[in-house]
């Protein structure tokens, strides 16, 4: 009998914990295990008085507290100061930046419980046929007027030419409507083309990035008077005027907070008559088009002593968008960002007066400048970083496939070899797995959301795997990378990589300090309504507010503790998924660590409280698990919107493995460090009942598709889809194609060759024709040996690297430093 209550009591507590019941429920339950506590199979009931009274107390005593008066006032109220005590206060800044981005998917991976109809609901890649038309079209054109090299080394910009077309062709212009003449496209249009023209030239995709991401433009739309955006919108279309946005200052970059650029609202001259306005002082640094803009967008701090504005002295973060030749306005001389082509440099100005109607929305979006940056940066942030750091790894993947299958080392291209295979591996799954999550978010910017928490973790994730993508692709094509001239085509996105990884907010920080931290405050269920709730100037509100959710934090946590230690004894089998094909069981997985995520989430926030901004190390691990679970899903959602290609089973497969082992690896080191070794210990025991023992996918598995995308076709366009690719030979990457094709052709005759030297029937050397040595013994005919002529020398074109006259290369940079 006691063995059955003991099963009961678990049981109950179970179904209980996971139903997320209401305590009156709980009550009735202890109160039937307490009646059944008194049943002796031998002598019947033997609790009376006392005994029976002890064994109802605690049902007893929750359902008393079940009822809300009694509640409050035994629990609630000296709760409510101790949690005031813990939870982290939310600054001005912060909780403008709260309230500026959405929540959605990163919600459901918080909740523990992910609504997978929120994933699937999601719409696959469209774009509209006059979005395809301009991605065919204007798009591919200016991709083929590109030259990398001469931008960066001979310039130090975009020729005039390319400037003028991007004008033309309104690519600054995209994200504006057409009422107003842009483009109007999608977000994931914009994602797209700034995609492809940076795979010709990361210098070309930033410049056309900034005006379409955080820029006047975007600002304009959503919040300017009608007279800014009748007088400015058309223009910025158009490319008659080129907009910076300079936020950045000398003291002060993703701390808004310590911004000393300041403007102060006072009467002053302006085209002759006295006017109201705001005087500005200001010295920003590292802003992208600065040194051609025509309209500076700024952000300052505005103070009003004297109320003119009527909304007290200290306003807050305002933006102002000011003509560059306004008077006082100082464009600084270039910076020259990892010797990157696109324009960028510093503006100053010393009490400079601009007018009231400066202010971007009026004086009505006074104060609100920090709200809205952070609600364009959430949008340009998903749209425009991954999109560079995407088509990144994908272009070096194009490159490399090609190089590493065209160069030969020991009588094999190096592509075959199993050292080399393993780095080619990990770009294939790289190229999918972050295409798939750029897809992903650019369709949740379409449909609205603000997604501030996705796109801070993907920025951070897409340009790191850029990082790590590009170092690869330097491995394997070794002394050819290294030596820059007009033939490297990886050398300009090396240089690139730092100001992928640094701007908008250093990967650094982004990691460490805004993405989990952020993270938890917006898409934890329950814990932002108790901040609101305790800091709630209405105590009595508060109150009221603290009660209601500190009991769904409380019913969240419980069936967190008992969901986890579930899924974790069965392996996530009986989590949910949205199908039954064979991807299923990754839907589960996923499943079963968003559950653990959501248990290790809770009670770090709960048990660090304010102390969780600095403990840095721990917030990134946390990071990096989120990111981990969105990256999961984003290829599932691949692979189910592309029709689940039998081709890609395999590869998804092994994503999705390395994900998880990567995944089990970061809930160790959070364990590890955390400093309260008693939770430490329950987290680990509730997460992991079995241990550990996730691994990633096999090296035969990798080799296999590493292989696959040496050969031209299907399986290699779509692993590099979106880049920019020439087949002309005499271009920069146009080289490799041509190879590529030439040397598959010739590829079971150049077998029958090297067979043929290896038994020393021939003999390659350069003092002999090898060839016509093979044709004369036989090994290969006439028309054999044309085709391997021309691999040959397609192979020689595409592996040549560059020289140049020392006293040239002394110059140039002597040239420029006197300009």
């Amino acid at each position: 009998m006691a063995l059955l209550l003991i099963v009961l009591s678990l049981v109950a507590i179970a179904v209980l914990a996971i139903r997320e019941a209401p305590l009156w429920q709980w009550g009735v339950a202890a109160l039937v295990i307490g009646l059944m506590s008194g049943i002796d199979l031998e002598v019947g009931y033997r609790l009376t008085g006392a005994g029976l009274v002890l064994a109802l107390l605690p049902g007893i005593v929750l359902l008393l507290l079940s009822l809300a008066p009694i509640r409050k006032a035994v629990v609630m109220r000296p709760l409510y100061g101790v949690v005031k005590s813990m939870l982290p206060r939310v600054s001005r800044t912060e909780q403008e930046a709260l309230d500026a981005g959405t929540v959605g998917w990163d919600a459901e991976l918080f909740s523990g419980r992910p609504d997978w109809s929120k994933l699937t609901a999601i719409r696959p890649l469209t774009l509209s046929a006059e979005e395809q038309a301009f991605l065919d079209g204007p798009t591919e054109q200016v991709c083929s007027m590109i030259n990398d090299w001469e931008a960066r080394h001979n310039l130090a910009d975009l020729s005039p030419e390319v400037w003028q077309f991007l004008k033309d062709n309104r690519f600054f212009g995209m994200l504006i409507a057409k009422e107003h003449g842009g483009l109007g496209f999608s977000a994931q249009a914009q994602s797209m083309i700034v995609s492809k023209i940076a795979s010709r030239s990361v210098a070309a995709g930033i410049t056309v990035m900034v005006p379409n991401s955080l820029g006047p433009g975007e600002l304009l739309e959503k919040y300017g008077t009608s007279e800014q955006k009748e007088r400015y919108l058309k223009r910025l279309a158009t490319g008659l005027e080129v907009p910076c946005f300079a936020l950045t200052g000398v003291h002060s970059g993703s701390d808004a907070g310590g911004m000393r650029d300041i403007g102060v609202v006072t009467k002053g001259m302006y085209e002759g008559r006295e006017v109201l306005g705001v005087r500005l002082s200001w010295d920003k640094r590292y802003i992208t088009l600065a040194p051609v803009a025509t309209l500076l967008g700024l952000a300052f701090i505005l103070k009003d002593p004297e109320n003119l504005l009527g909304k007290g002295e200290h306003i807050g973060i305002t933006l102002a968008l000011v003509p560059s030749d306004h008077p006082g306005v100082e464009i600084g001389r270039r910076h020259y960002p990892s010797r990157q082509a696109f324009m960028n440099g510093p503006t100053t100005g010393k009490d400079v007066f601009i007018p009231l109607d400066y202010l971007i929305g009026g004086t009505a979006y006074a104060g609100q400048g920090w709200r809205m940056l952070m609600e364009c940066l959430s949008t340009g942030r998903a749209i425009s970083l991954p999109a560079i750091g995407t088509i990144s790894i994908k272009q070096s993947l194009r490159v490399t496939s090609a190089y590493a299958r065209i160069r030969r080392q020991f009588g094999m291209p190096v592509g075959m070899m199993e050292g080399v295979a393993e780095p080619l591996g990990r770009m294939v799954k790289n190229a999918y797995v972050y295409e798939a999550s750029r897809r992903l978010t650019a369709s949740m910017v379409d449909e609205g959301q603000r997604p501030a928490v996705i796109s801070a973790l993907l920025k951070y994730r897409t340009t790191e795997a850029m990082r790590d993508t590009i170092d690869d692709a330097f491995d394997i094509h070794g002394g050819r990378a290294i030596q820059d001239g007009p033939s490297n085509y990886l050398f300009g996105a090396y240089m690139a990589t730092p100001v992928a990884i640094t701007v908008e907010g250093a990967n650094i920080l982004t990691r460490t300090l805004m993405t989990f931290a952020q993270g938890v405050l917006r898409a934890h269920p329950f814990l932002y309504r108790e901040i609101q709730a305790v800091q709630n100037p209405d105590k009595a509100h508060g109150l009221e507010q603290f009660d209601q959710a500190f009991g769904g934090h409380t019913r969240f946590m419980l069936r967190n503790i008992v969901a986890s230690f579930l899924h974790g004894l069965t392996g996530g089998s009986f989590a949910s998924s949205p199908a039954e094909h064979e991807a299923g069981r990754w839907y589960r997985q996923l499943h079963r660590y968003s559950q653990c995520f959501a248990l290790v989430a809770d009670w770090i926030t709960v048990s660090l409280g304010g102390a969780l901004k600095a403990r840095q190390q721990l917030s990134g691990r946390m990071a990096d698990i989120l990111s981990e679970l969105y990256l999961m899903s984003a290829v599932l959602k691949r692979f189910e919107d592309e029709g689940r290609l039998a081709e890609d089973r395999e590869l998804v497969d092994a994503i999705m493995a390395d994900r998880i082992a990567a995944l089990e690896g970061k809930f160790g080191e959070v364990f590890a460090n955390f400093p309260n070794r008693v939770m430490a210990n329950a987290m680990r025991v509730l997460c992991f009942p079995l241990g550990r023992h996730a691994r990633p996918a096999a090296d035969r598995v990798n080799n296999r598709y590493a292989r696959a995308v040496l050969q031209p076709g299907q399986f290699r366009d779509r692993m590099t889809t979106g880049a920019y690719v020439s087949m002309d030979p005499d271009d920069v990457t146009g080289v490799l194609e041509d190879a590529l094709l030439k040397v598959t052709e010739a590829e079971e005759i150049e077998a029958r060759f090297v067979k043929a030297a290896r038994k020393g029937v021939i003999e390659r050397r350069l003092d002999r024709d090898a060839i016509a040595d093979a044709v004369a013994a036989g090994v290969l005919n006439d028309n054999e040996a044309g085709i391997m002529r021309a691999a040959d020398a397609a192979t020689e074109r595409a592996v040549r690297v560059d020289d140049f006259d020392p006293d040239k290369l002394a110059a140039e940079p002597a040239r420029r430093a006197a300009e």
